[in-house]
């Protein structure tokens, strides 16, 4: 029996288990996909917010300044990028000024550090090639960016290092409860705990009912992106534009890798896995993107994708825990900013199990820091030299877009909470995220997933479930 199962294996959820692996308690993560941050923490913006958006007193706000101040420690311990880049509102009118005054107001009440109005000769000045068409902008130096994916592999490799408990593929069909003890049951097991921390995402909804806890209104948003090719031209800051009822609006970033970002589209639907990007959601970014942005070439974009993000029906975080159900913790609707939010909710939720009677008693072998697999291309001459020395396959290019070499992916296989897909390879050491998208090293990949896992070549997927690529031999 756990201590305490977590359902979800997004940013929230890691980081949850993360603070539990401090002390000594049983801690298992359960995630519906075949690896973690398969949902919006693979498929988002990557920023870390300065707080300026939340509304004053809403938990949104809390968590947003809460979180921000702990992101450069946690990125620094668990080797993940991060980096300060500041970000402009930039307004083309008069309406989308005053906007800006009011995010401004936001912004000094939530405690964002300065923050400052540009006028249009001050927002050239900083970034030149933004559209002349800009009048004003506001400027919080204090945004920045991250990779969200690596982030939360990291915080369940650190996890798993210090003793949680990893159970991927277990998509939670059933919650009862025995001599106060809840059962979870999956298709292929049943596991028991004495708390349950509900951080999944656009089923957090229902894995309430599941439990017998309060009914949780998600409603799922789609956002698509487009993503470009890293030579192309880029604005030094994040670039937003004035808010609208759904959201921050489209925004033009350099991601964490180097690559121009474009998005999100913000559309309400009733499906929780419509991730199909749409001609209609891609010309609406791009065109909004453009306004702020004009050297946007698309014929430089590389690939596009869609997130699914998790909107509650108060339009803010939900974390508390159930009247109904001891020991049942609600961590649900955590759209944006959730990902800056994230570790300050992971330390919180750790408060809020104790209160419901769980003991924290620290653990003495805890080790926070966790090393990402080195880069090979972005390693100086003399350090990839000692590393071929060291491992040959070091030289064994497989990946020509981005250089990762094979001894790369079989570390990012053999590693705690490891890749068993080849998504799951790409998203930890990038073969496939280049200009190719996998055209040329997929295949290659392939053969390695299924010698390290010692499976079949057939029954490697693109990313578990259905996505079978090979179907068998033909020769």
């Amino acid at each position: 029996m756990f201590d305490v199962i977590i359902i979800g294996g997004g940013v929230t959820g890691c980081l949850i288990a993360r603070e539990l692996s401090r002390y000594e308690v049983k801690i298992c993560l359960i995630e519906k996909e075949s690896d973690v941050a398969m949902g919006a923490s693979g498929a988002n913006s990557g920023i870390v917010h300065a707080g300026y958006d939340p509304k004053p007193g809403s938990l949104k706000a809390k968590f947003n300044i809460a979180g921000h101040a702990l992101f450069e420690q946690l990125t620094r311990e668990l080797d993940v990028p991060f980096e300060k880049k500041g970000s402009l509102v930039l307004a083309f009118d008069e309406y989308e000024e005053q906007k800006l005054i009011g995010l401004l107001e936001n912004g000094r009440v939530n405690g964002v550090s300065r923050l400052s109005l540009l006028s249009k000769d001050e927002v050239l000045a900083m970034e030149p090639l933004v559209s002349d068409a800009v009048i004003r902008a506001l400027y919080a130096p204090t945004a920045a960016i991250t990779c969200p994916y690596s982030l939360t592999i990291a915080a369940a490799e650190n996890a798993a290092a210090n003793g949680a408990v990893l159970r991927l593929n277990r998509e939670v069909c059933g919650i009862t409860r025995q001599n106060g003890v809840f059962m979870i049951q999956t298709q292929s097991e049943t596991v028991a705990s004495r708390f349950i921390v509900n951080a999944a995402g656009i089923y957090a909804g229902v894995i309430s009912e599941l439990a017998g806890a309060e009914s949780c209104a998600i409603k799922p948003r789609k956002g698509e992106y487009l993503l470009f090719d890293n030579t192309v031209l880029k604005p030094e800051s994040i670039l937003f534009q004035a808010p609208g009822k759904l959201g921050k609006g489209v925004l033009v970033t350099e991601t964490a890798h180097g690559n121009l970002l474009l998005g999100p589209s913000a559309k309400d639907t009733e499906d929780r896995e419509d991730t199909a990007v749409t001609s209609e959601g891609l010309s609406h970014i791009s065109a909004l993107g453009m306004r702020s942005f004009p050297h946007i070439r698309l014929k430089d974009a590389i690939t596009q994708f869609a997130g699914i993000r998790a909107v509650s029906g108060t339009h803010d975080f939900i974390i508390e825990p159930s009247e109904k159900q001891k020991g049942f913790i609600h961590v649900a609707g955590i759209s944006s900013p959730g990902l800056t939010a994230a570790p300050a909710i992971a330390r919180h939720v750790l408060n809020l199990l104790s209160g419901e009677g769980l003991a924290l008693e620290e653990k003495k072998s805890f080790d926070p820091v966790r090393k990402s697999i080195p880069a090979f291309a972005r390693l100086p001459v003399s350090e990839r030299n000692a590393l071929v020395k060291k491992n040959p396959l070091y030289g064994k290019i497989i990946c020509r877009c981005e250089s990762v070499s094979e001894a790369e992916i079989i570390e990012s296989i053999r590693r705690p909470a490891g890749a068993t897909t080849l998504d799951g390879v790409k998203r930890r050491v990038r073969p496939g995220m280049g200009r190719c998208q996998g055209g040329f090293c997929s295949s290659a990949v392939l053969e390695i997933l299924a010698k390290e896992l010692g499976r079949p070549l057939q029954d490697i997927t693109k990313n578990g479930g259905g996505s079978y690529i090979l179907t068998g031999k033909t020769k």
